[in-house]
């Protein structure tokens, strides 16, 4: 569930406050009361958070913690009345993201998960990102993965490295084709049309090589 924060927390006055505060930041929540059925639904549901409390009435909030970390590597803030460093390090260890000991300030926990939320936008947006390899001449793309040859890597890796700047045919001959004789404005014209080819696997919505009439071509980020 996208932006959905599983609340695990006996106390049922600090659960309905604290989610007061997350609806109110535009998050929706679900709460359990123990730590019985826990994984199972995170399994099934995908919380992008949990906010897990320690002292659970049946089932440990550790054991908890160490069931989710063997099948997911989502968020988790432990809660605790305990403050002895050694339940700190025995909470982090076993996988927990973060450590809040009560009592605590909701807005400031709230303000945490927001912390989380950014992180894992950034994780999914560099997931979704073209990845280049310079030693493979490969791109890759949301698990897609195409060939270039020595000639098209070095030529699309002159645009890819200054985005938005216009090289002009002739620049591009003497930067890229430095080891050719015997090389022409339609060399270049046809190792652009390759890359395209080869790029379009990626089935982006913008073509990422722009020509720019009279001028030249461009690496464009999508």
């Amino acid at each position: 569930m996208k932006d959905c924060i599983l609340v695990v927390e006996d106390d049922l006055g600090i659960a309905g406050i604290l989610m007061q505060y997350l609806h109110a930041a535009g998050l929706a929540t679900q709460h359990f009361a123990d730590g019985v059925g826990v994984a199972d639904w995170v399994r099934q549901h995908h919380p992008a958070v949990v906010l897990l409390d320690l002292d659970l009435p049946t089932r440990h909030g550790l054991d908890v913690c160490r069931e989710i970390r063997q099948f997911s590597d989502l968020p988790i803030i432990m809660t605790t009345a305990k403050v002895e460093e050694v339940d700190r390090l025995i909470g982090l260890e076993i996988g927990a993201d973060d450590y809040v000991c009560k009592p605590y300030s909701v807005k400031e926990l709230v303000a945490r998960v927001k912390v989380q939320l950014r992180r894992l936008n950034r994780d999914a947006a560099h997931e979704e990102a073209l990845k280049v390899d310079p030693q493979a001449f490969t791109l890759s793309y949301q698990g897609l993965h195409v060939e270039l040859t020595a000639i098209e890597f070095k030529l699309f890796y002159l645009l890819y490295s200054h985005p938005n700047r216009i090289y002009s045919r002739g620049q591009i001959m003497d930067l890229v084709y430095q080891d050719y004789r015997d090389v022409s404005e339609r060399t270049v014209d046809s190792h652009i049309r390759n890359v395209r080819s080869k790029l379009a696997k990626f089935r982006l919505e913008a073509e990422l090589i722009r020509s720019i009439y009279g001028a030249g071509y461009k690496f464009e980020p999508a």
